[in-house]
Parts: structure tokens; sequence; C-alpha cells
């Protein structure tokens, strides 16, 4: 699953999981501890390796650095390229929904936080991260499925045709 933050990323991987009965993996939850304290760059492309490796899972979230690591395993990528107006009001609606509390698919104890600077990445995301994004799908080899979702109604149509079969076809 890959998106802005606000996209729904999370929504989608938790929806897809519960109908194809693949694991999810929320990468916020693995990459931040306590107060917030981001894992260390070696410890965390061990993360991504060993998550990889297994032999089935949906895992939620970009984290570009080690991106490539996912992709090269994944049989199927979901890029969720939702328009910058909608990403930023789900954060917003995210963090009031949510203020003073921690998320399912965070940590213990990293209450729901917004500020400027995340809602200035979410903002850039469409200029900053979205052409590598691209990039990166595009050049994944032919066997590798990738599902391109704009909107909302595009993410809910694709994951009515997803059973319990554990098949994403």
């Amino acid at each position: 699953m890959l998106g802005s933050a606000g996209s729904g990323k999370t929504t989608f991987a938790i929806e897809l999981g519960r109908r194809s009965g693949l694991p999810v993996v929320h990468l916020d939850r693995l990459y931040w501890g306590p107060g917030w304290t981001p894992t260390p760059d070696d410890e965390w492309e061990a993360v991504n390796r060993d998550l990889a490796a297994g032999e089935t899972w949906i895992i939620d979230g970009n984290y570009s650095r080690t991106m490539d690591i996912r992709l090269e395993r994944a049989d199927t990528v979901v890029f969720l390229d939702r328009p910058r107006h909608v990403c930023i009001w789900n954060v917003i609606r995210r963090w009031l929904t949510h203020r003073g509390r921690s998320r399912a698919d965070m940590g213990v104890g990293l209450n729901e936080k917004l500020d400027l600077e995340f809602l200035r990445w979410v903002w850039g995301f469409p200029t900053r991260s979205r052409p590598a994004v691209l990039e990166r799908l595009a050049a994944l080899p032919s066997s590798t499925r990738v599902v391109h979702l704009a909107s909302s109604h595009a993410a809910r149509d694709w994951l009515s045709g997803i059973g319990p079969t554990g098949s994403l076809a």
C-alpha cells in the first residue's frame, strides 16, 4: 500500500486484509518508538527485509528509503493516488477523531498529533514524492501488478472484487 498520508492507505489495507485473509503490517507501528523516536536506519532496513521475506503480506506505508526492498518482493502494489486537498482533510479529520489517543495502527503511547511540518509534507506529496513513486512503479517487472486508484469510488470498486481466497485478482 502506497500513497500520501491521508490517502486512506491504512483503512484500505485493513479492509483488504479482512477480505483477502492476508496479514496486514502497518509500517508506522514498527518505525516509530516511544516519544516518536524513529528506528535507526540499519535496524529499519533489517525490519523491512524480514517483512518482505514473508510468504504473504499486505504492508501499509511508504518509507521511500526502504520501498525498493518491499517492491522487489511484491506481486501486487496498490497506489492510492488521492488529491492533496482530500489527503489534507483526511489527516485533519483523523486528528480530530483520535486527538490525545493512539490509533490501532500506531505504537502504544504514540498519541495522534498534527503540526505544520506534517501538513506541509502532505501538501507537498504530489510534487515531491508522487513522481518518484510513479517512476518506481513504472520500473517494476510486468509480473508485478500495479493498481493505481485515484478516488475512493475506484478503491471501493477494486475492493469489491476481493474475496476470501487470498487472491488479489
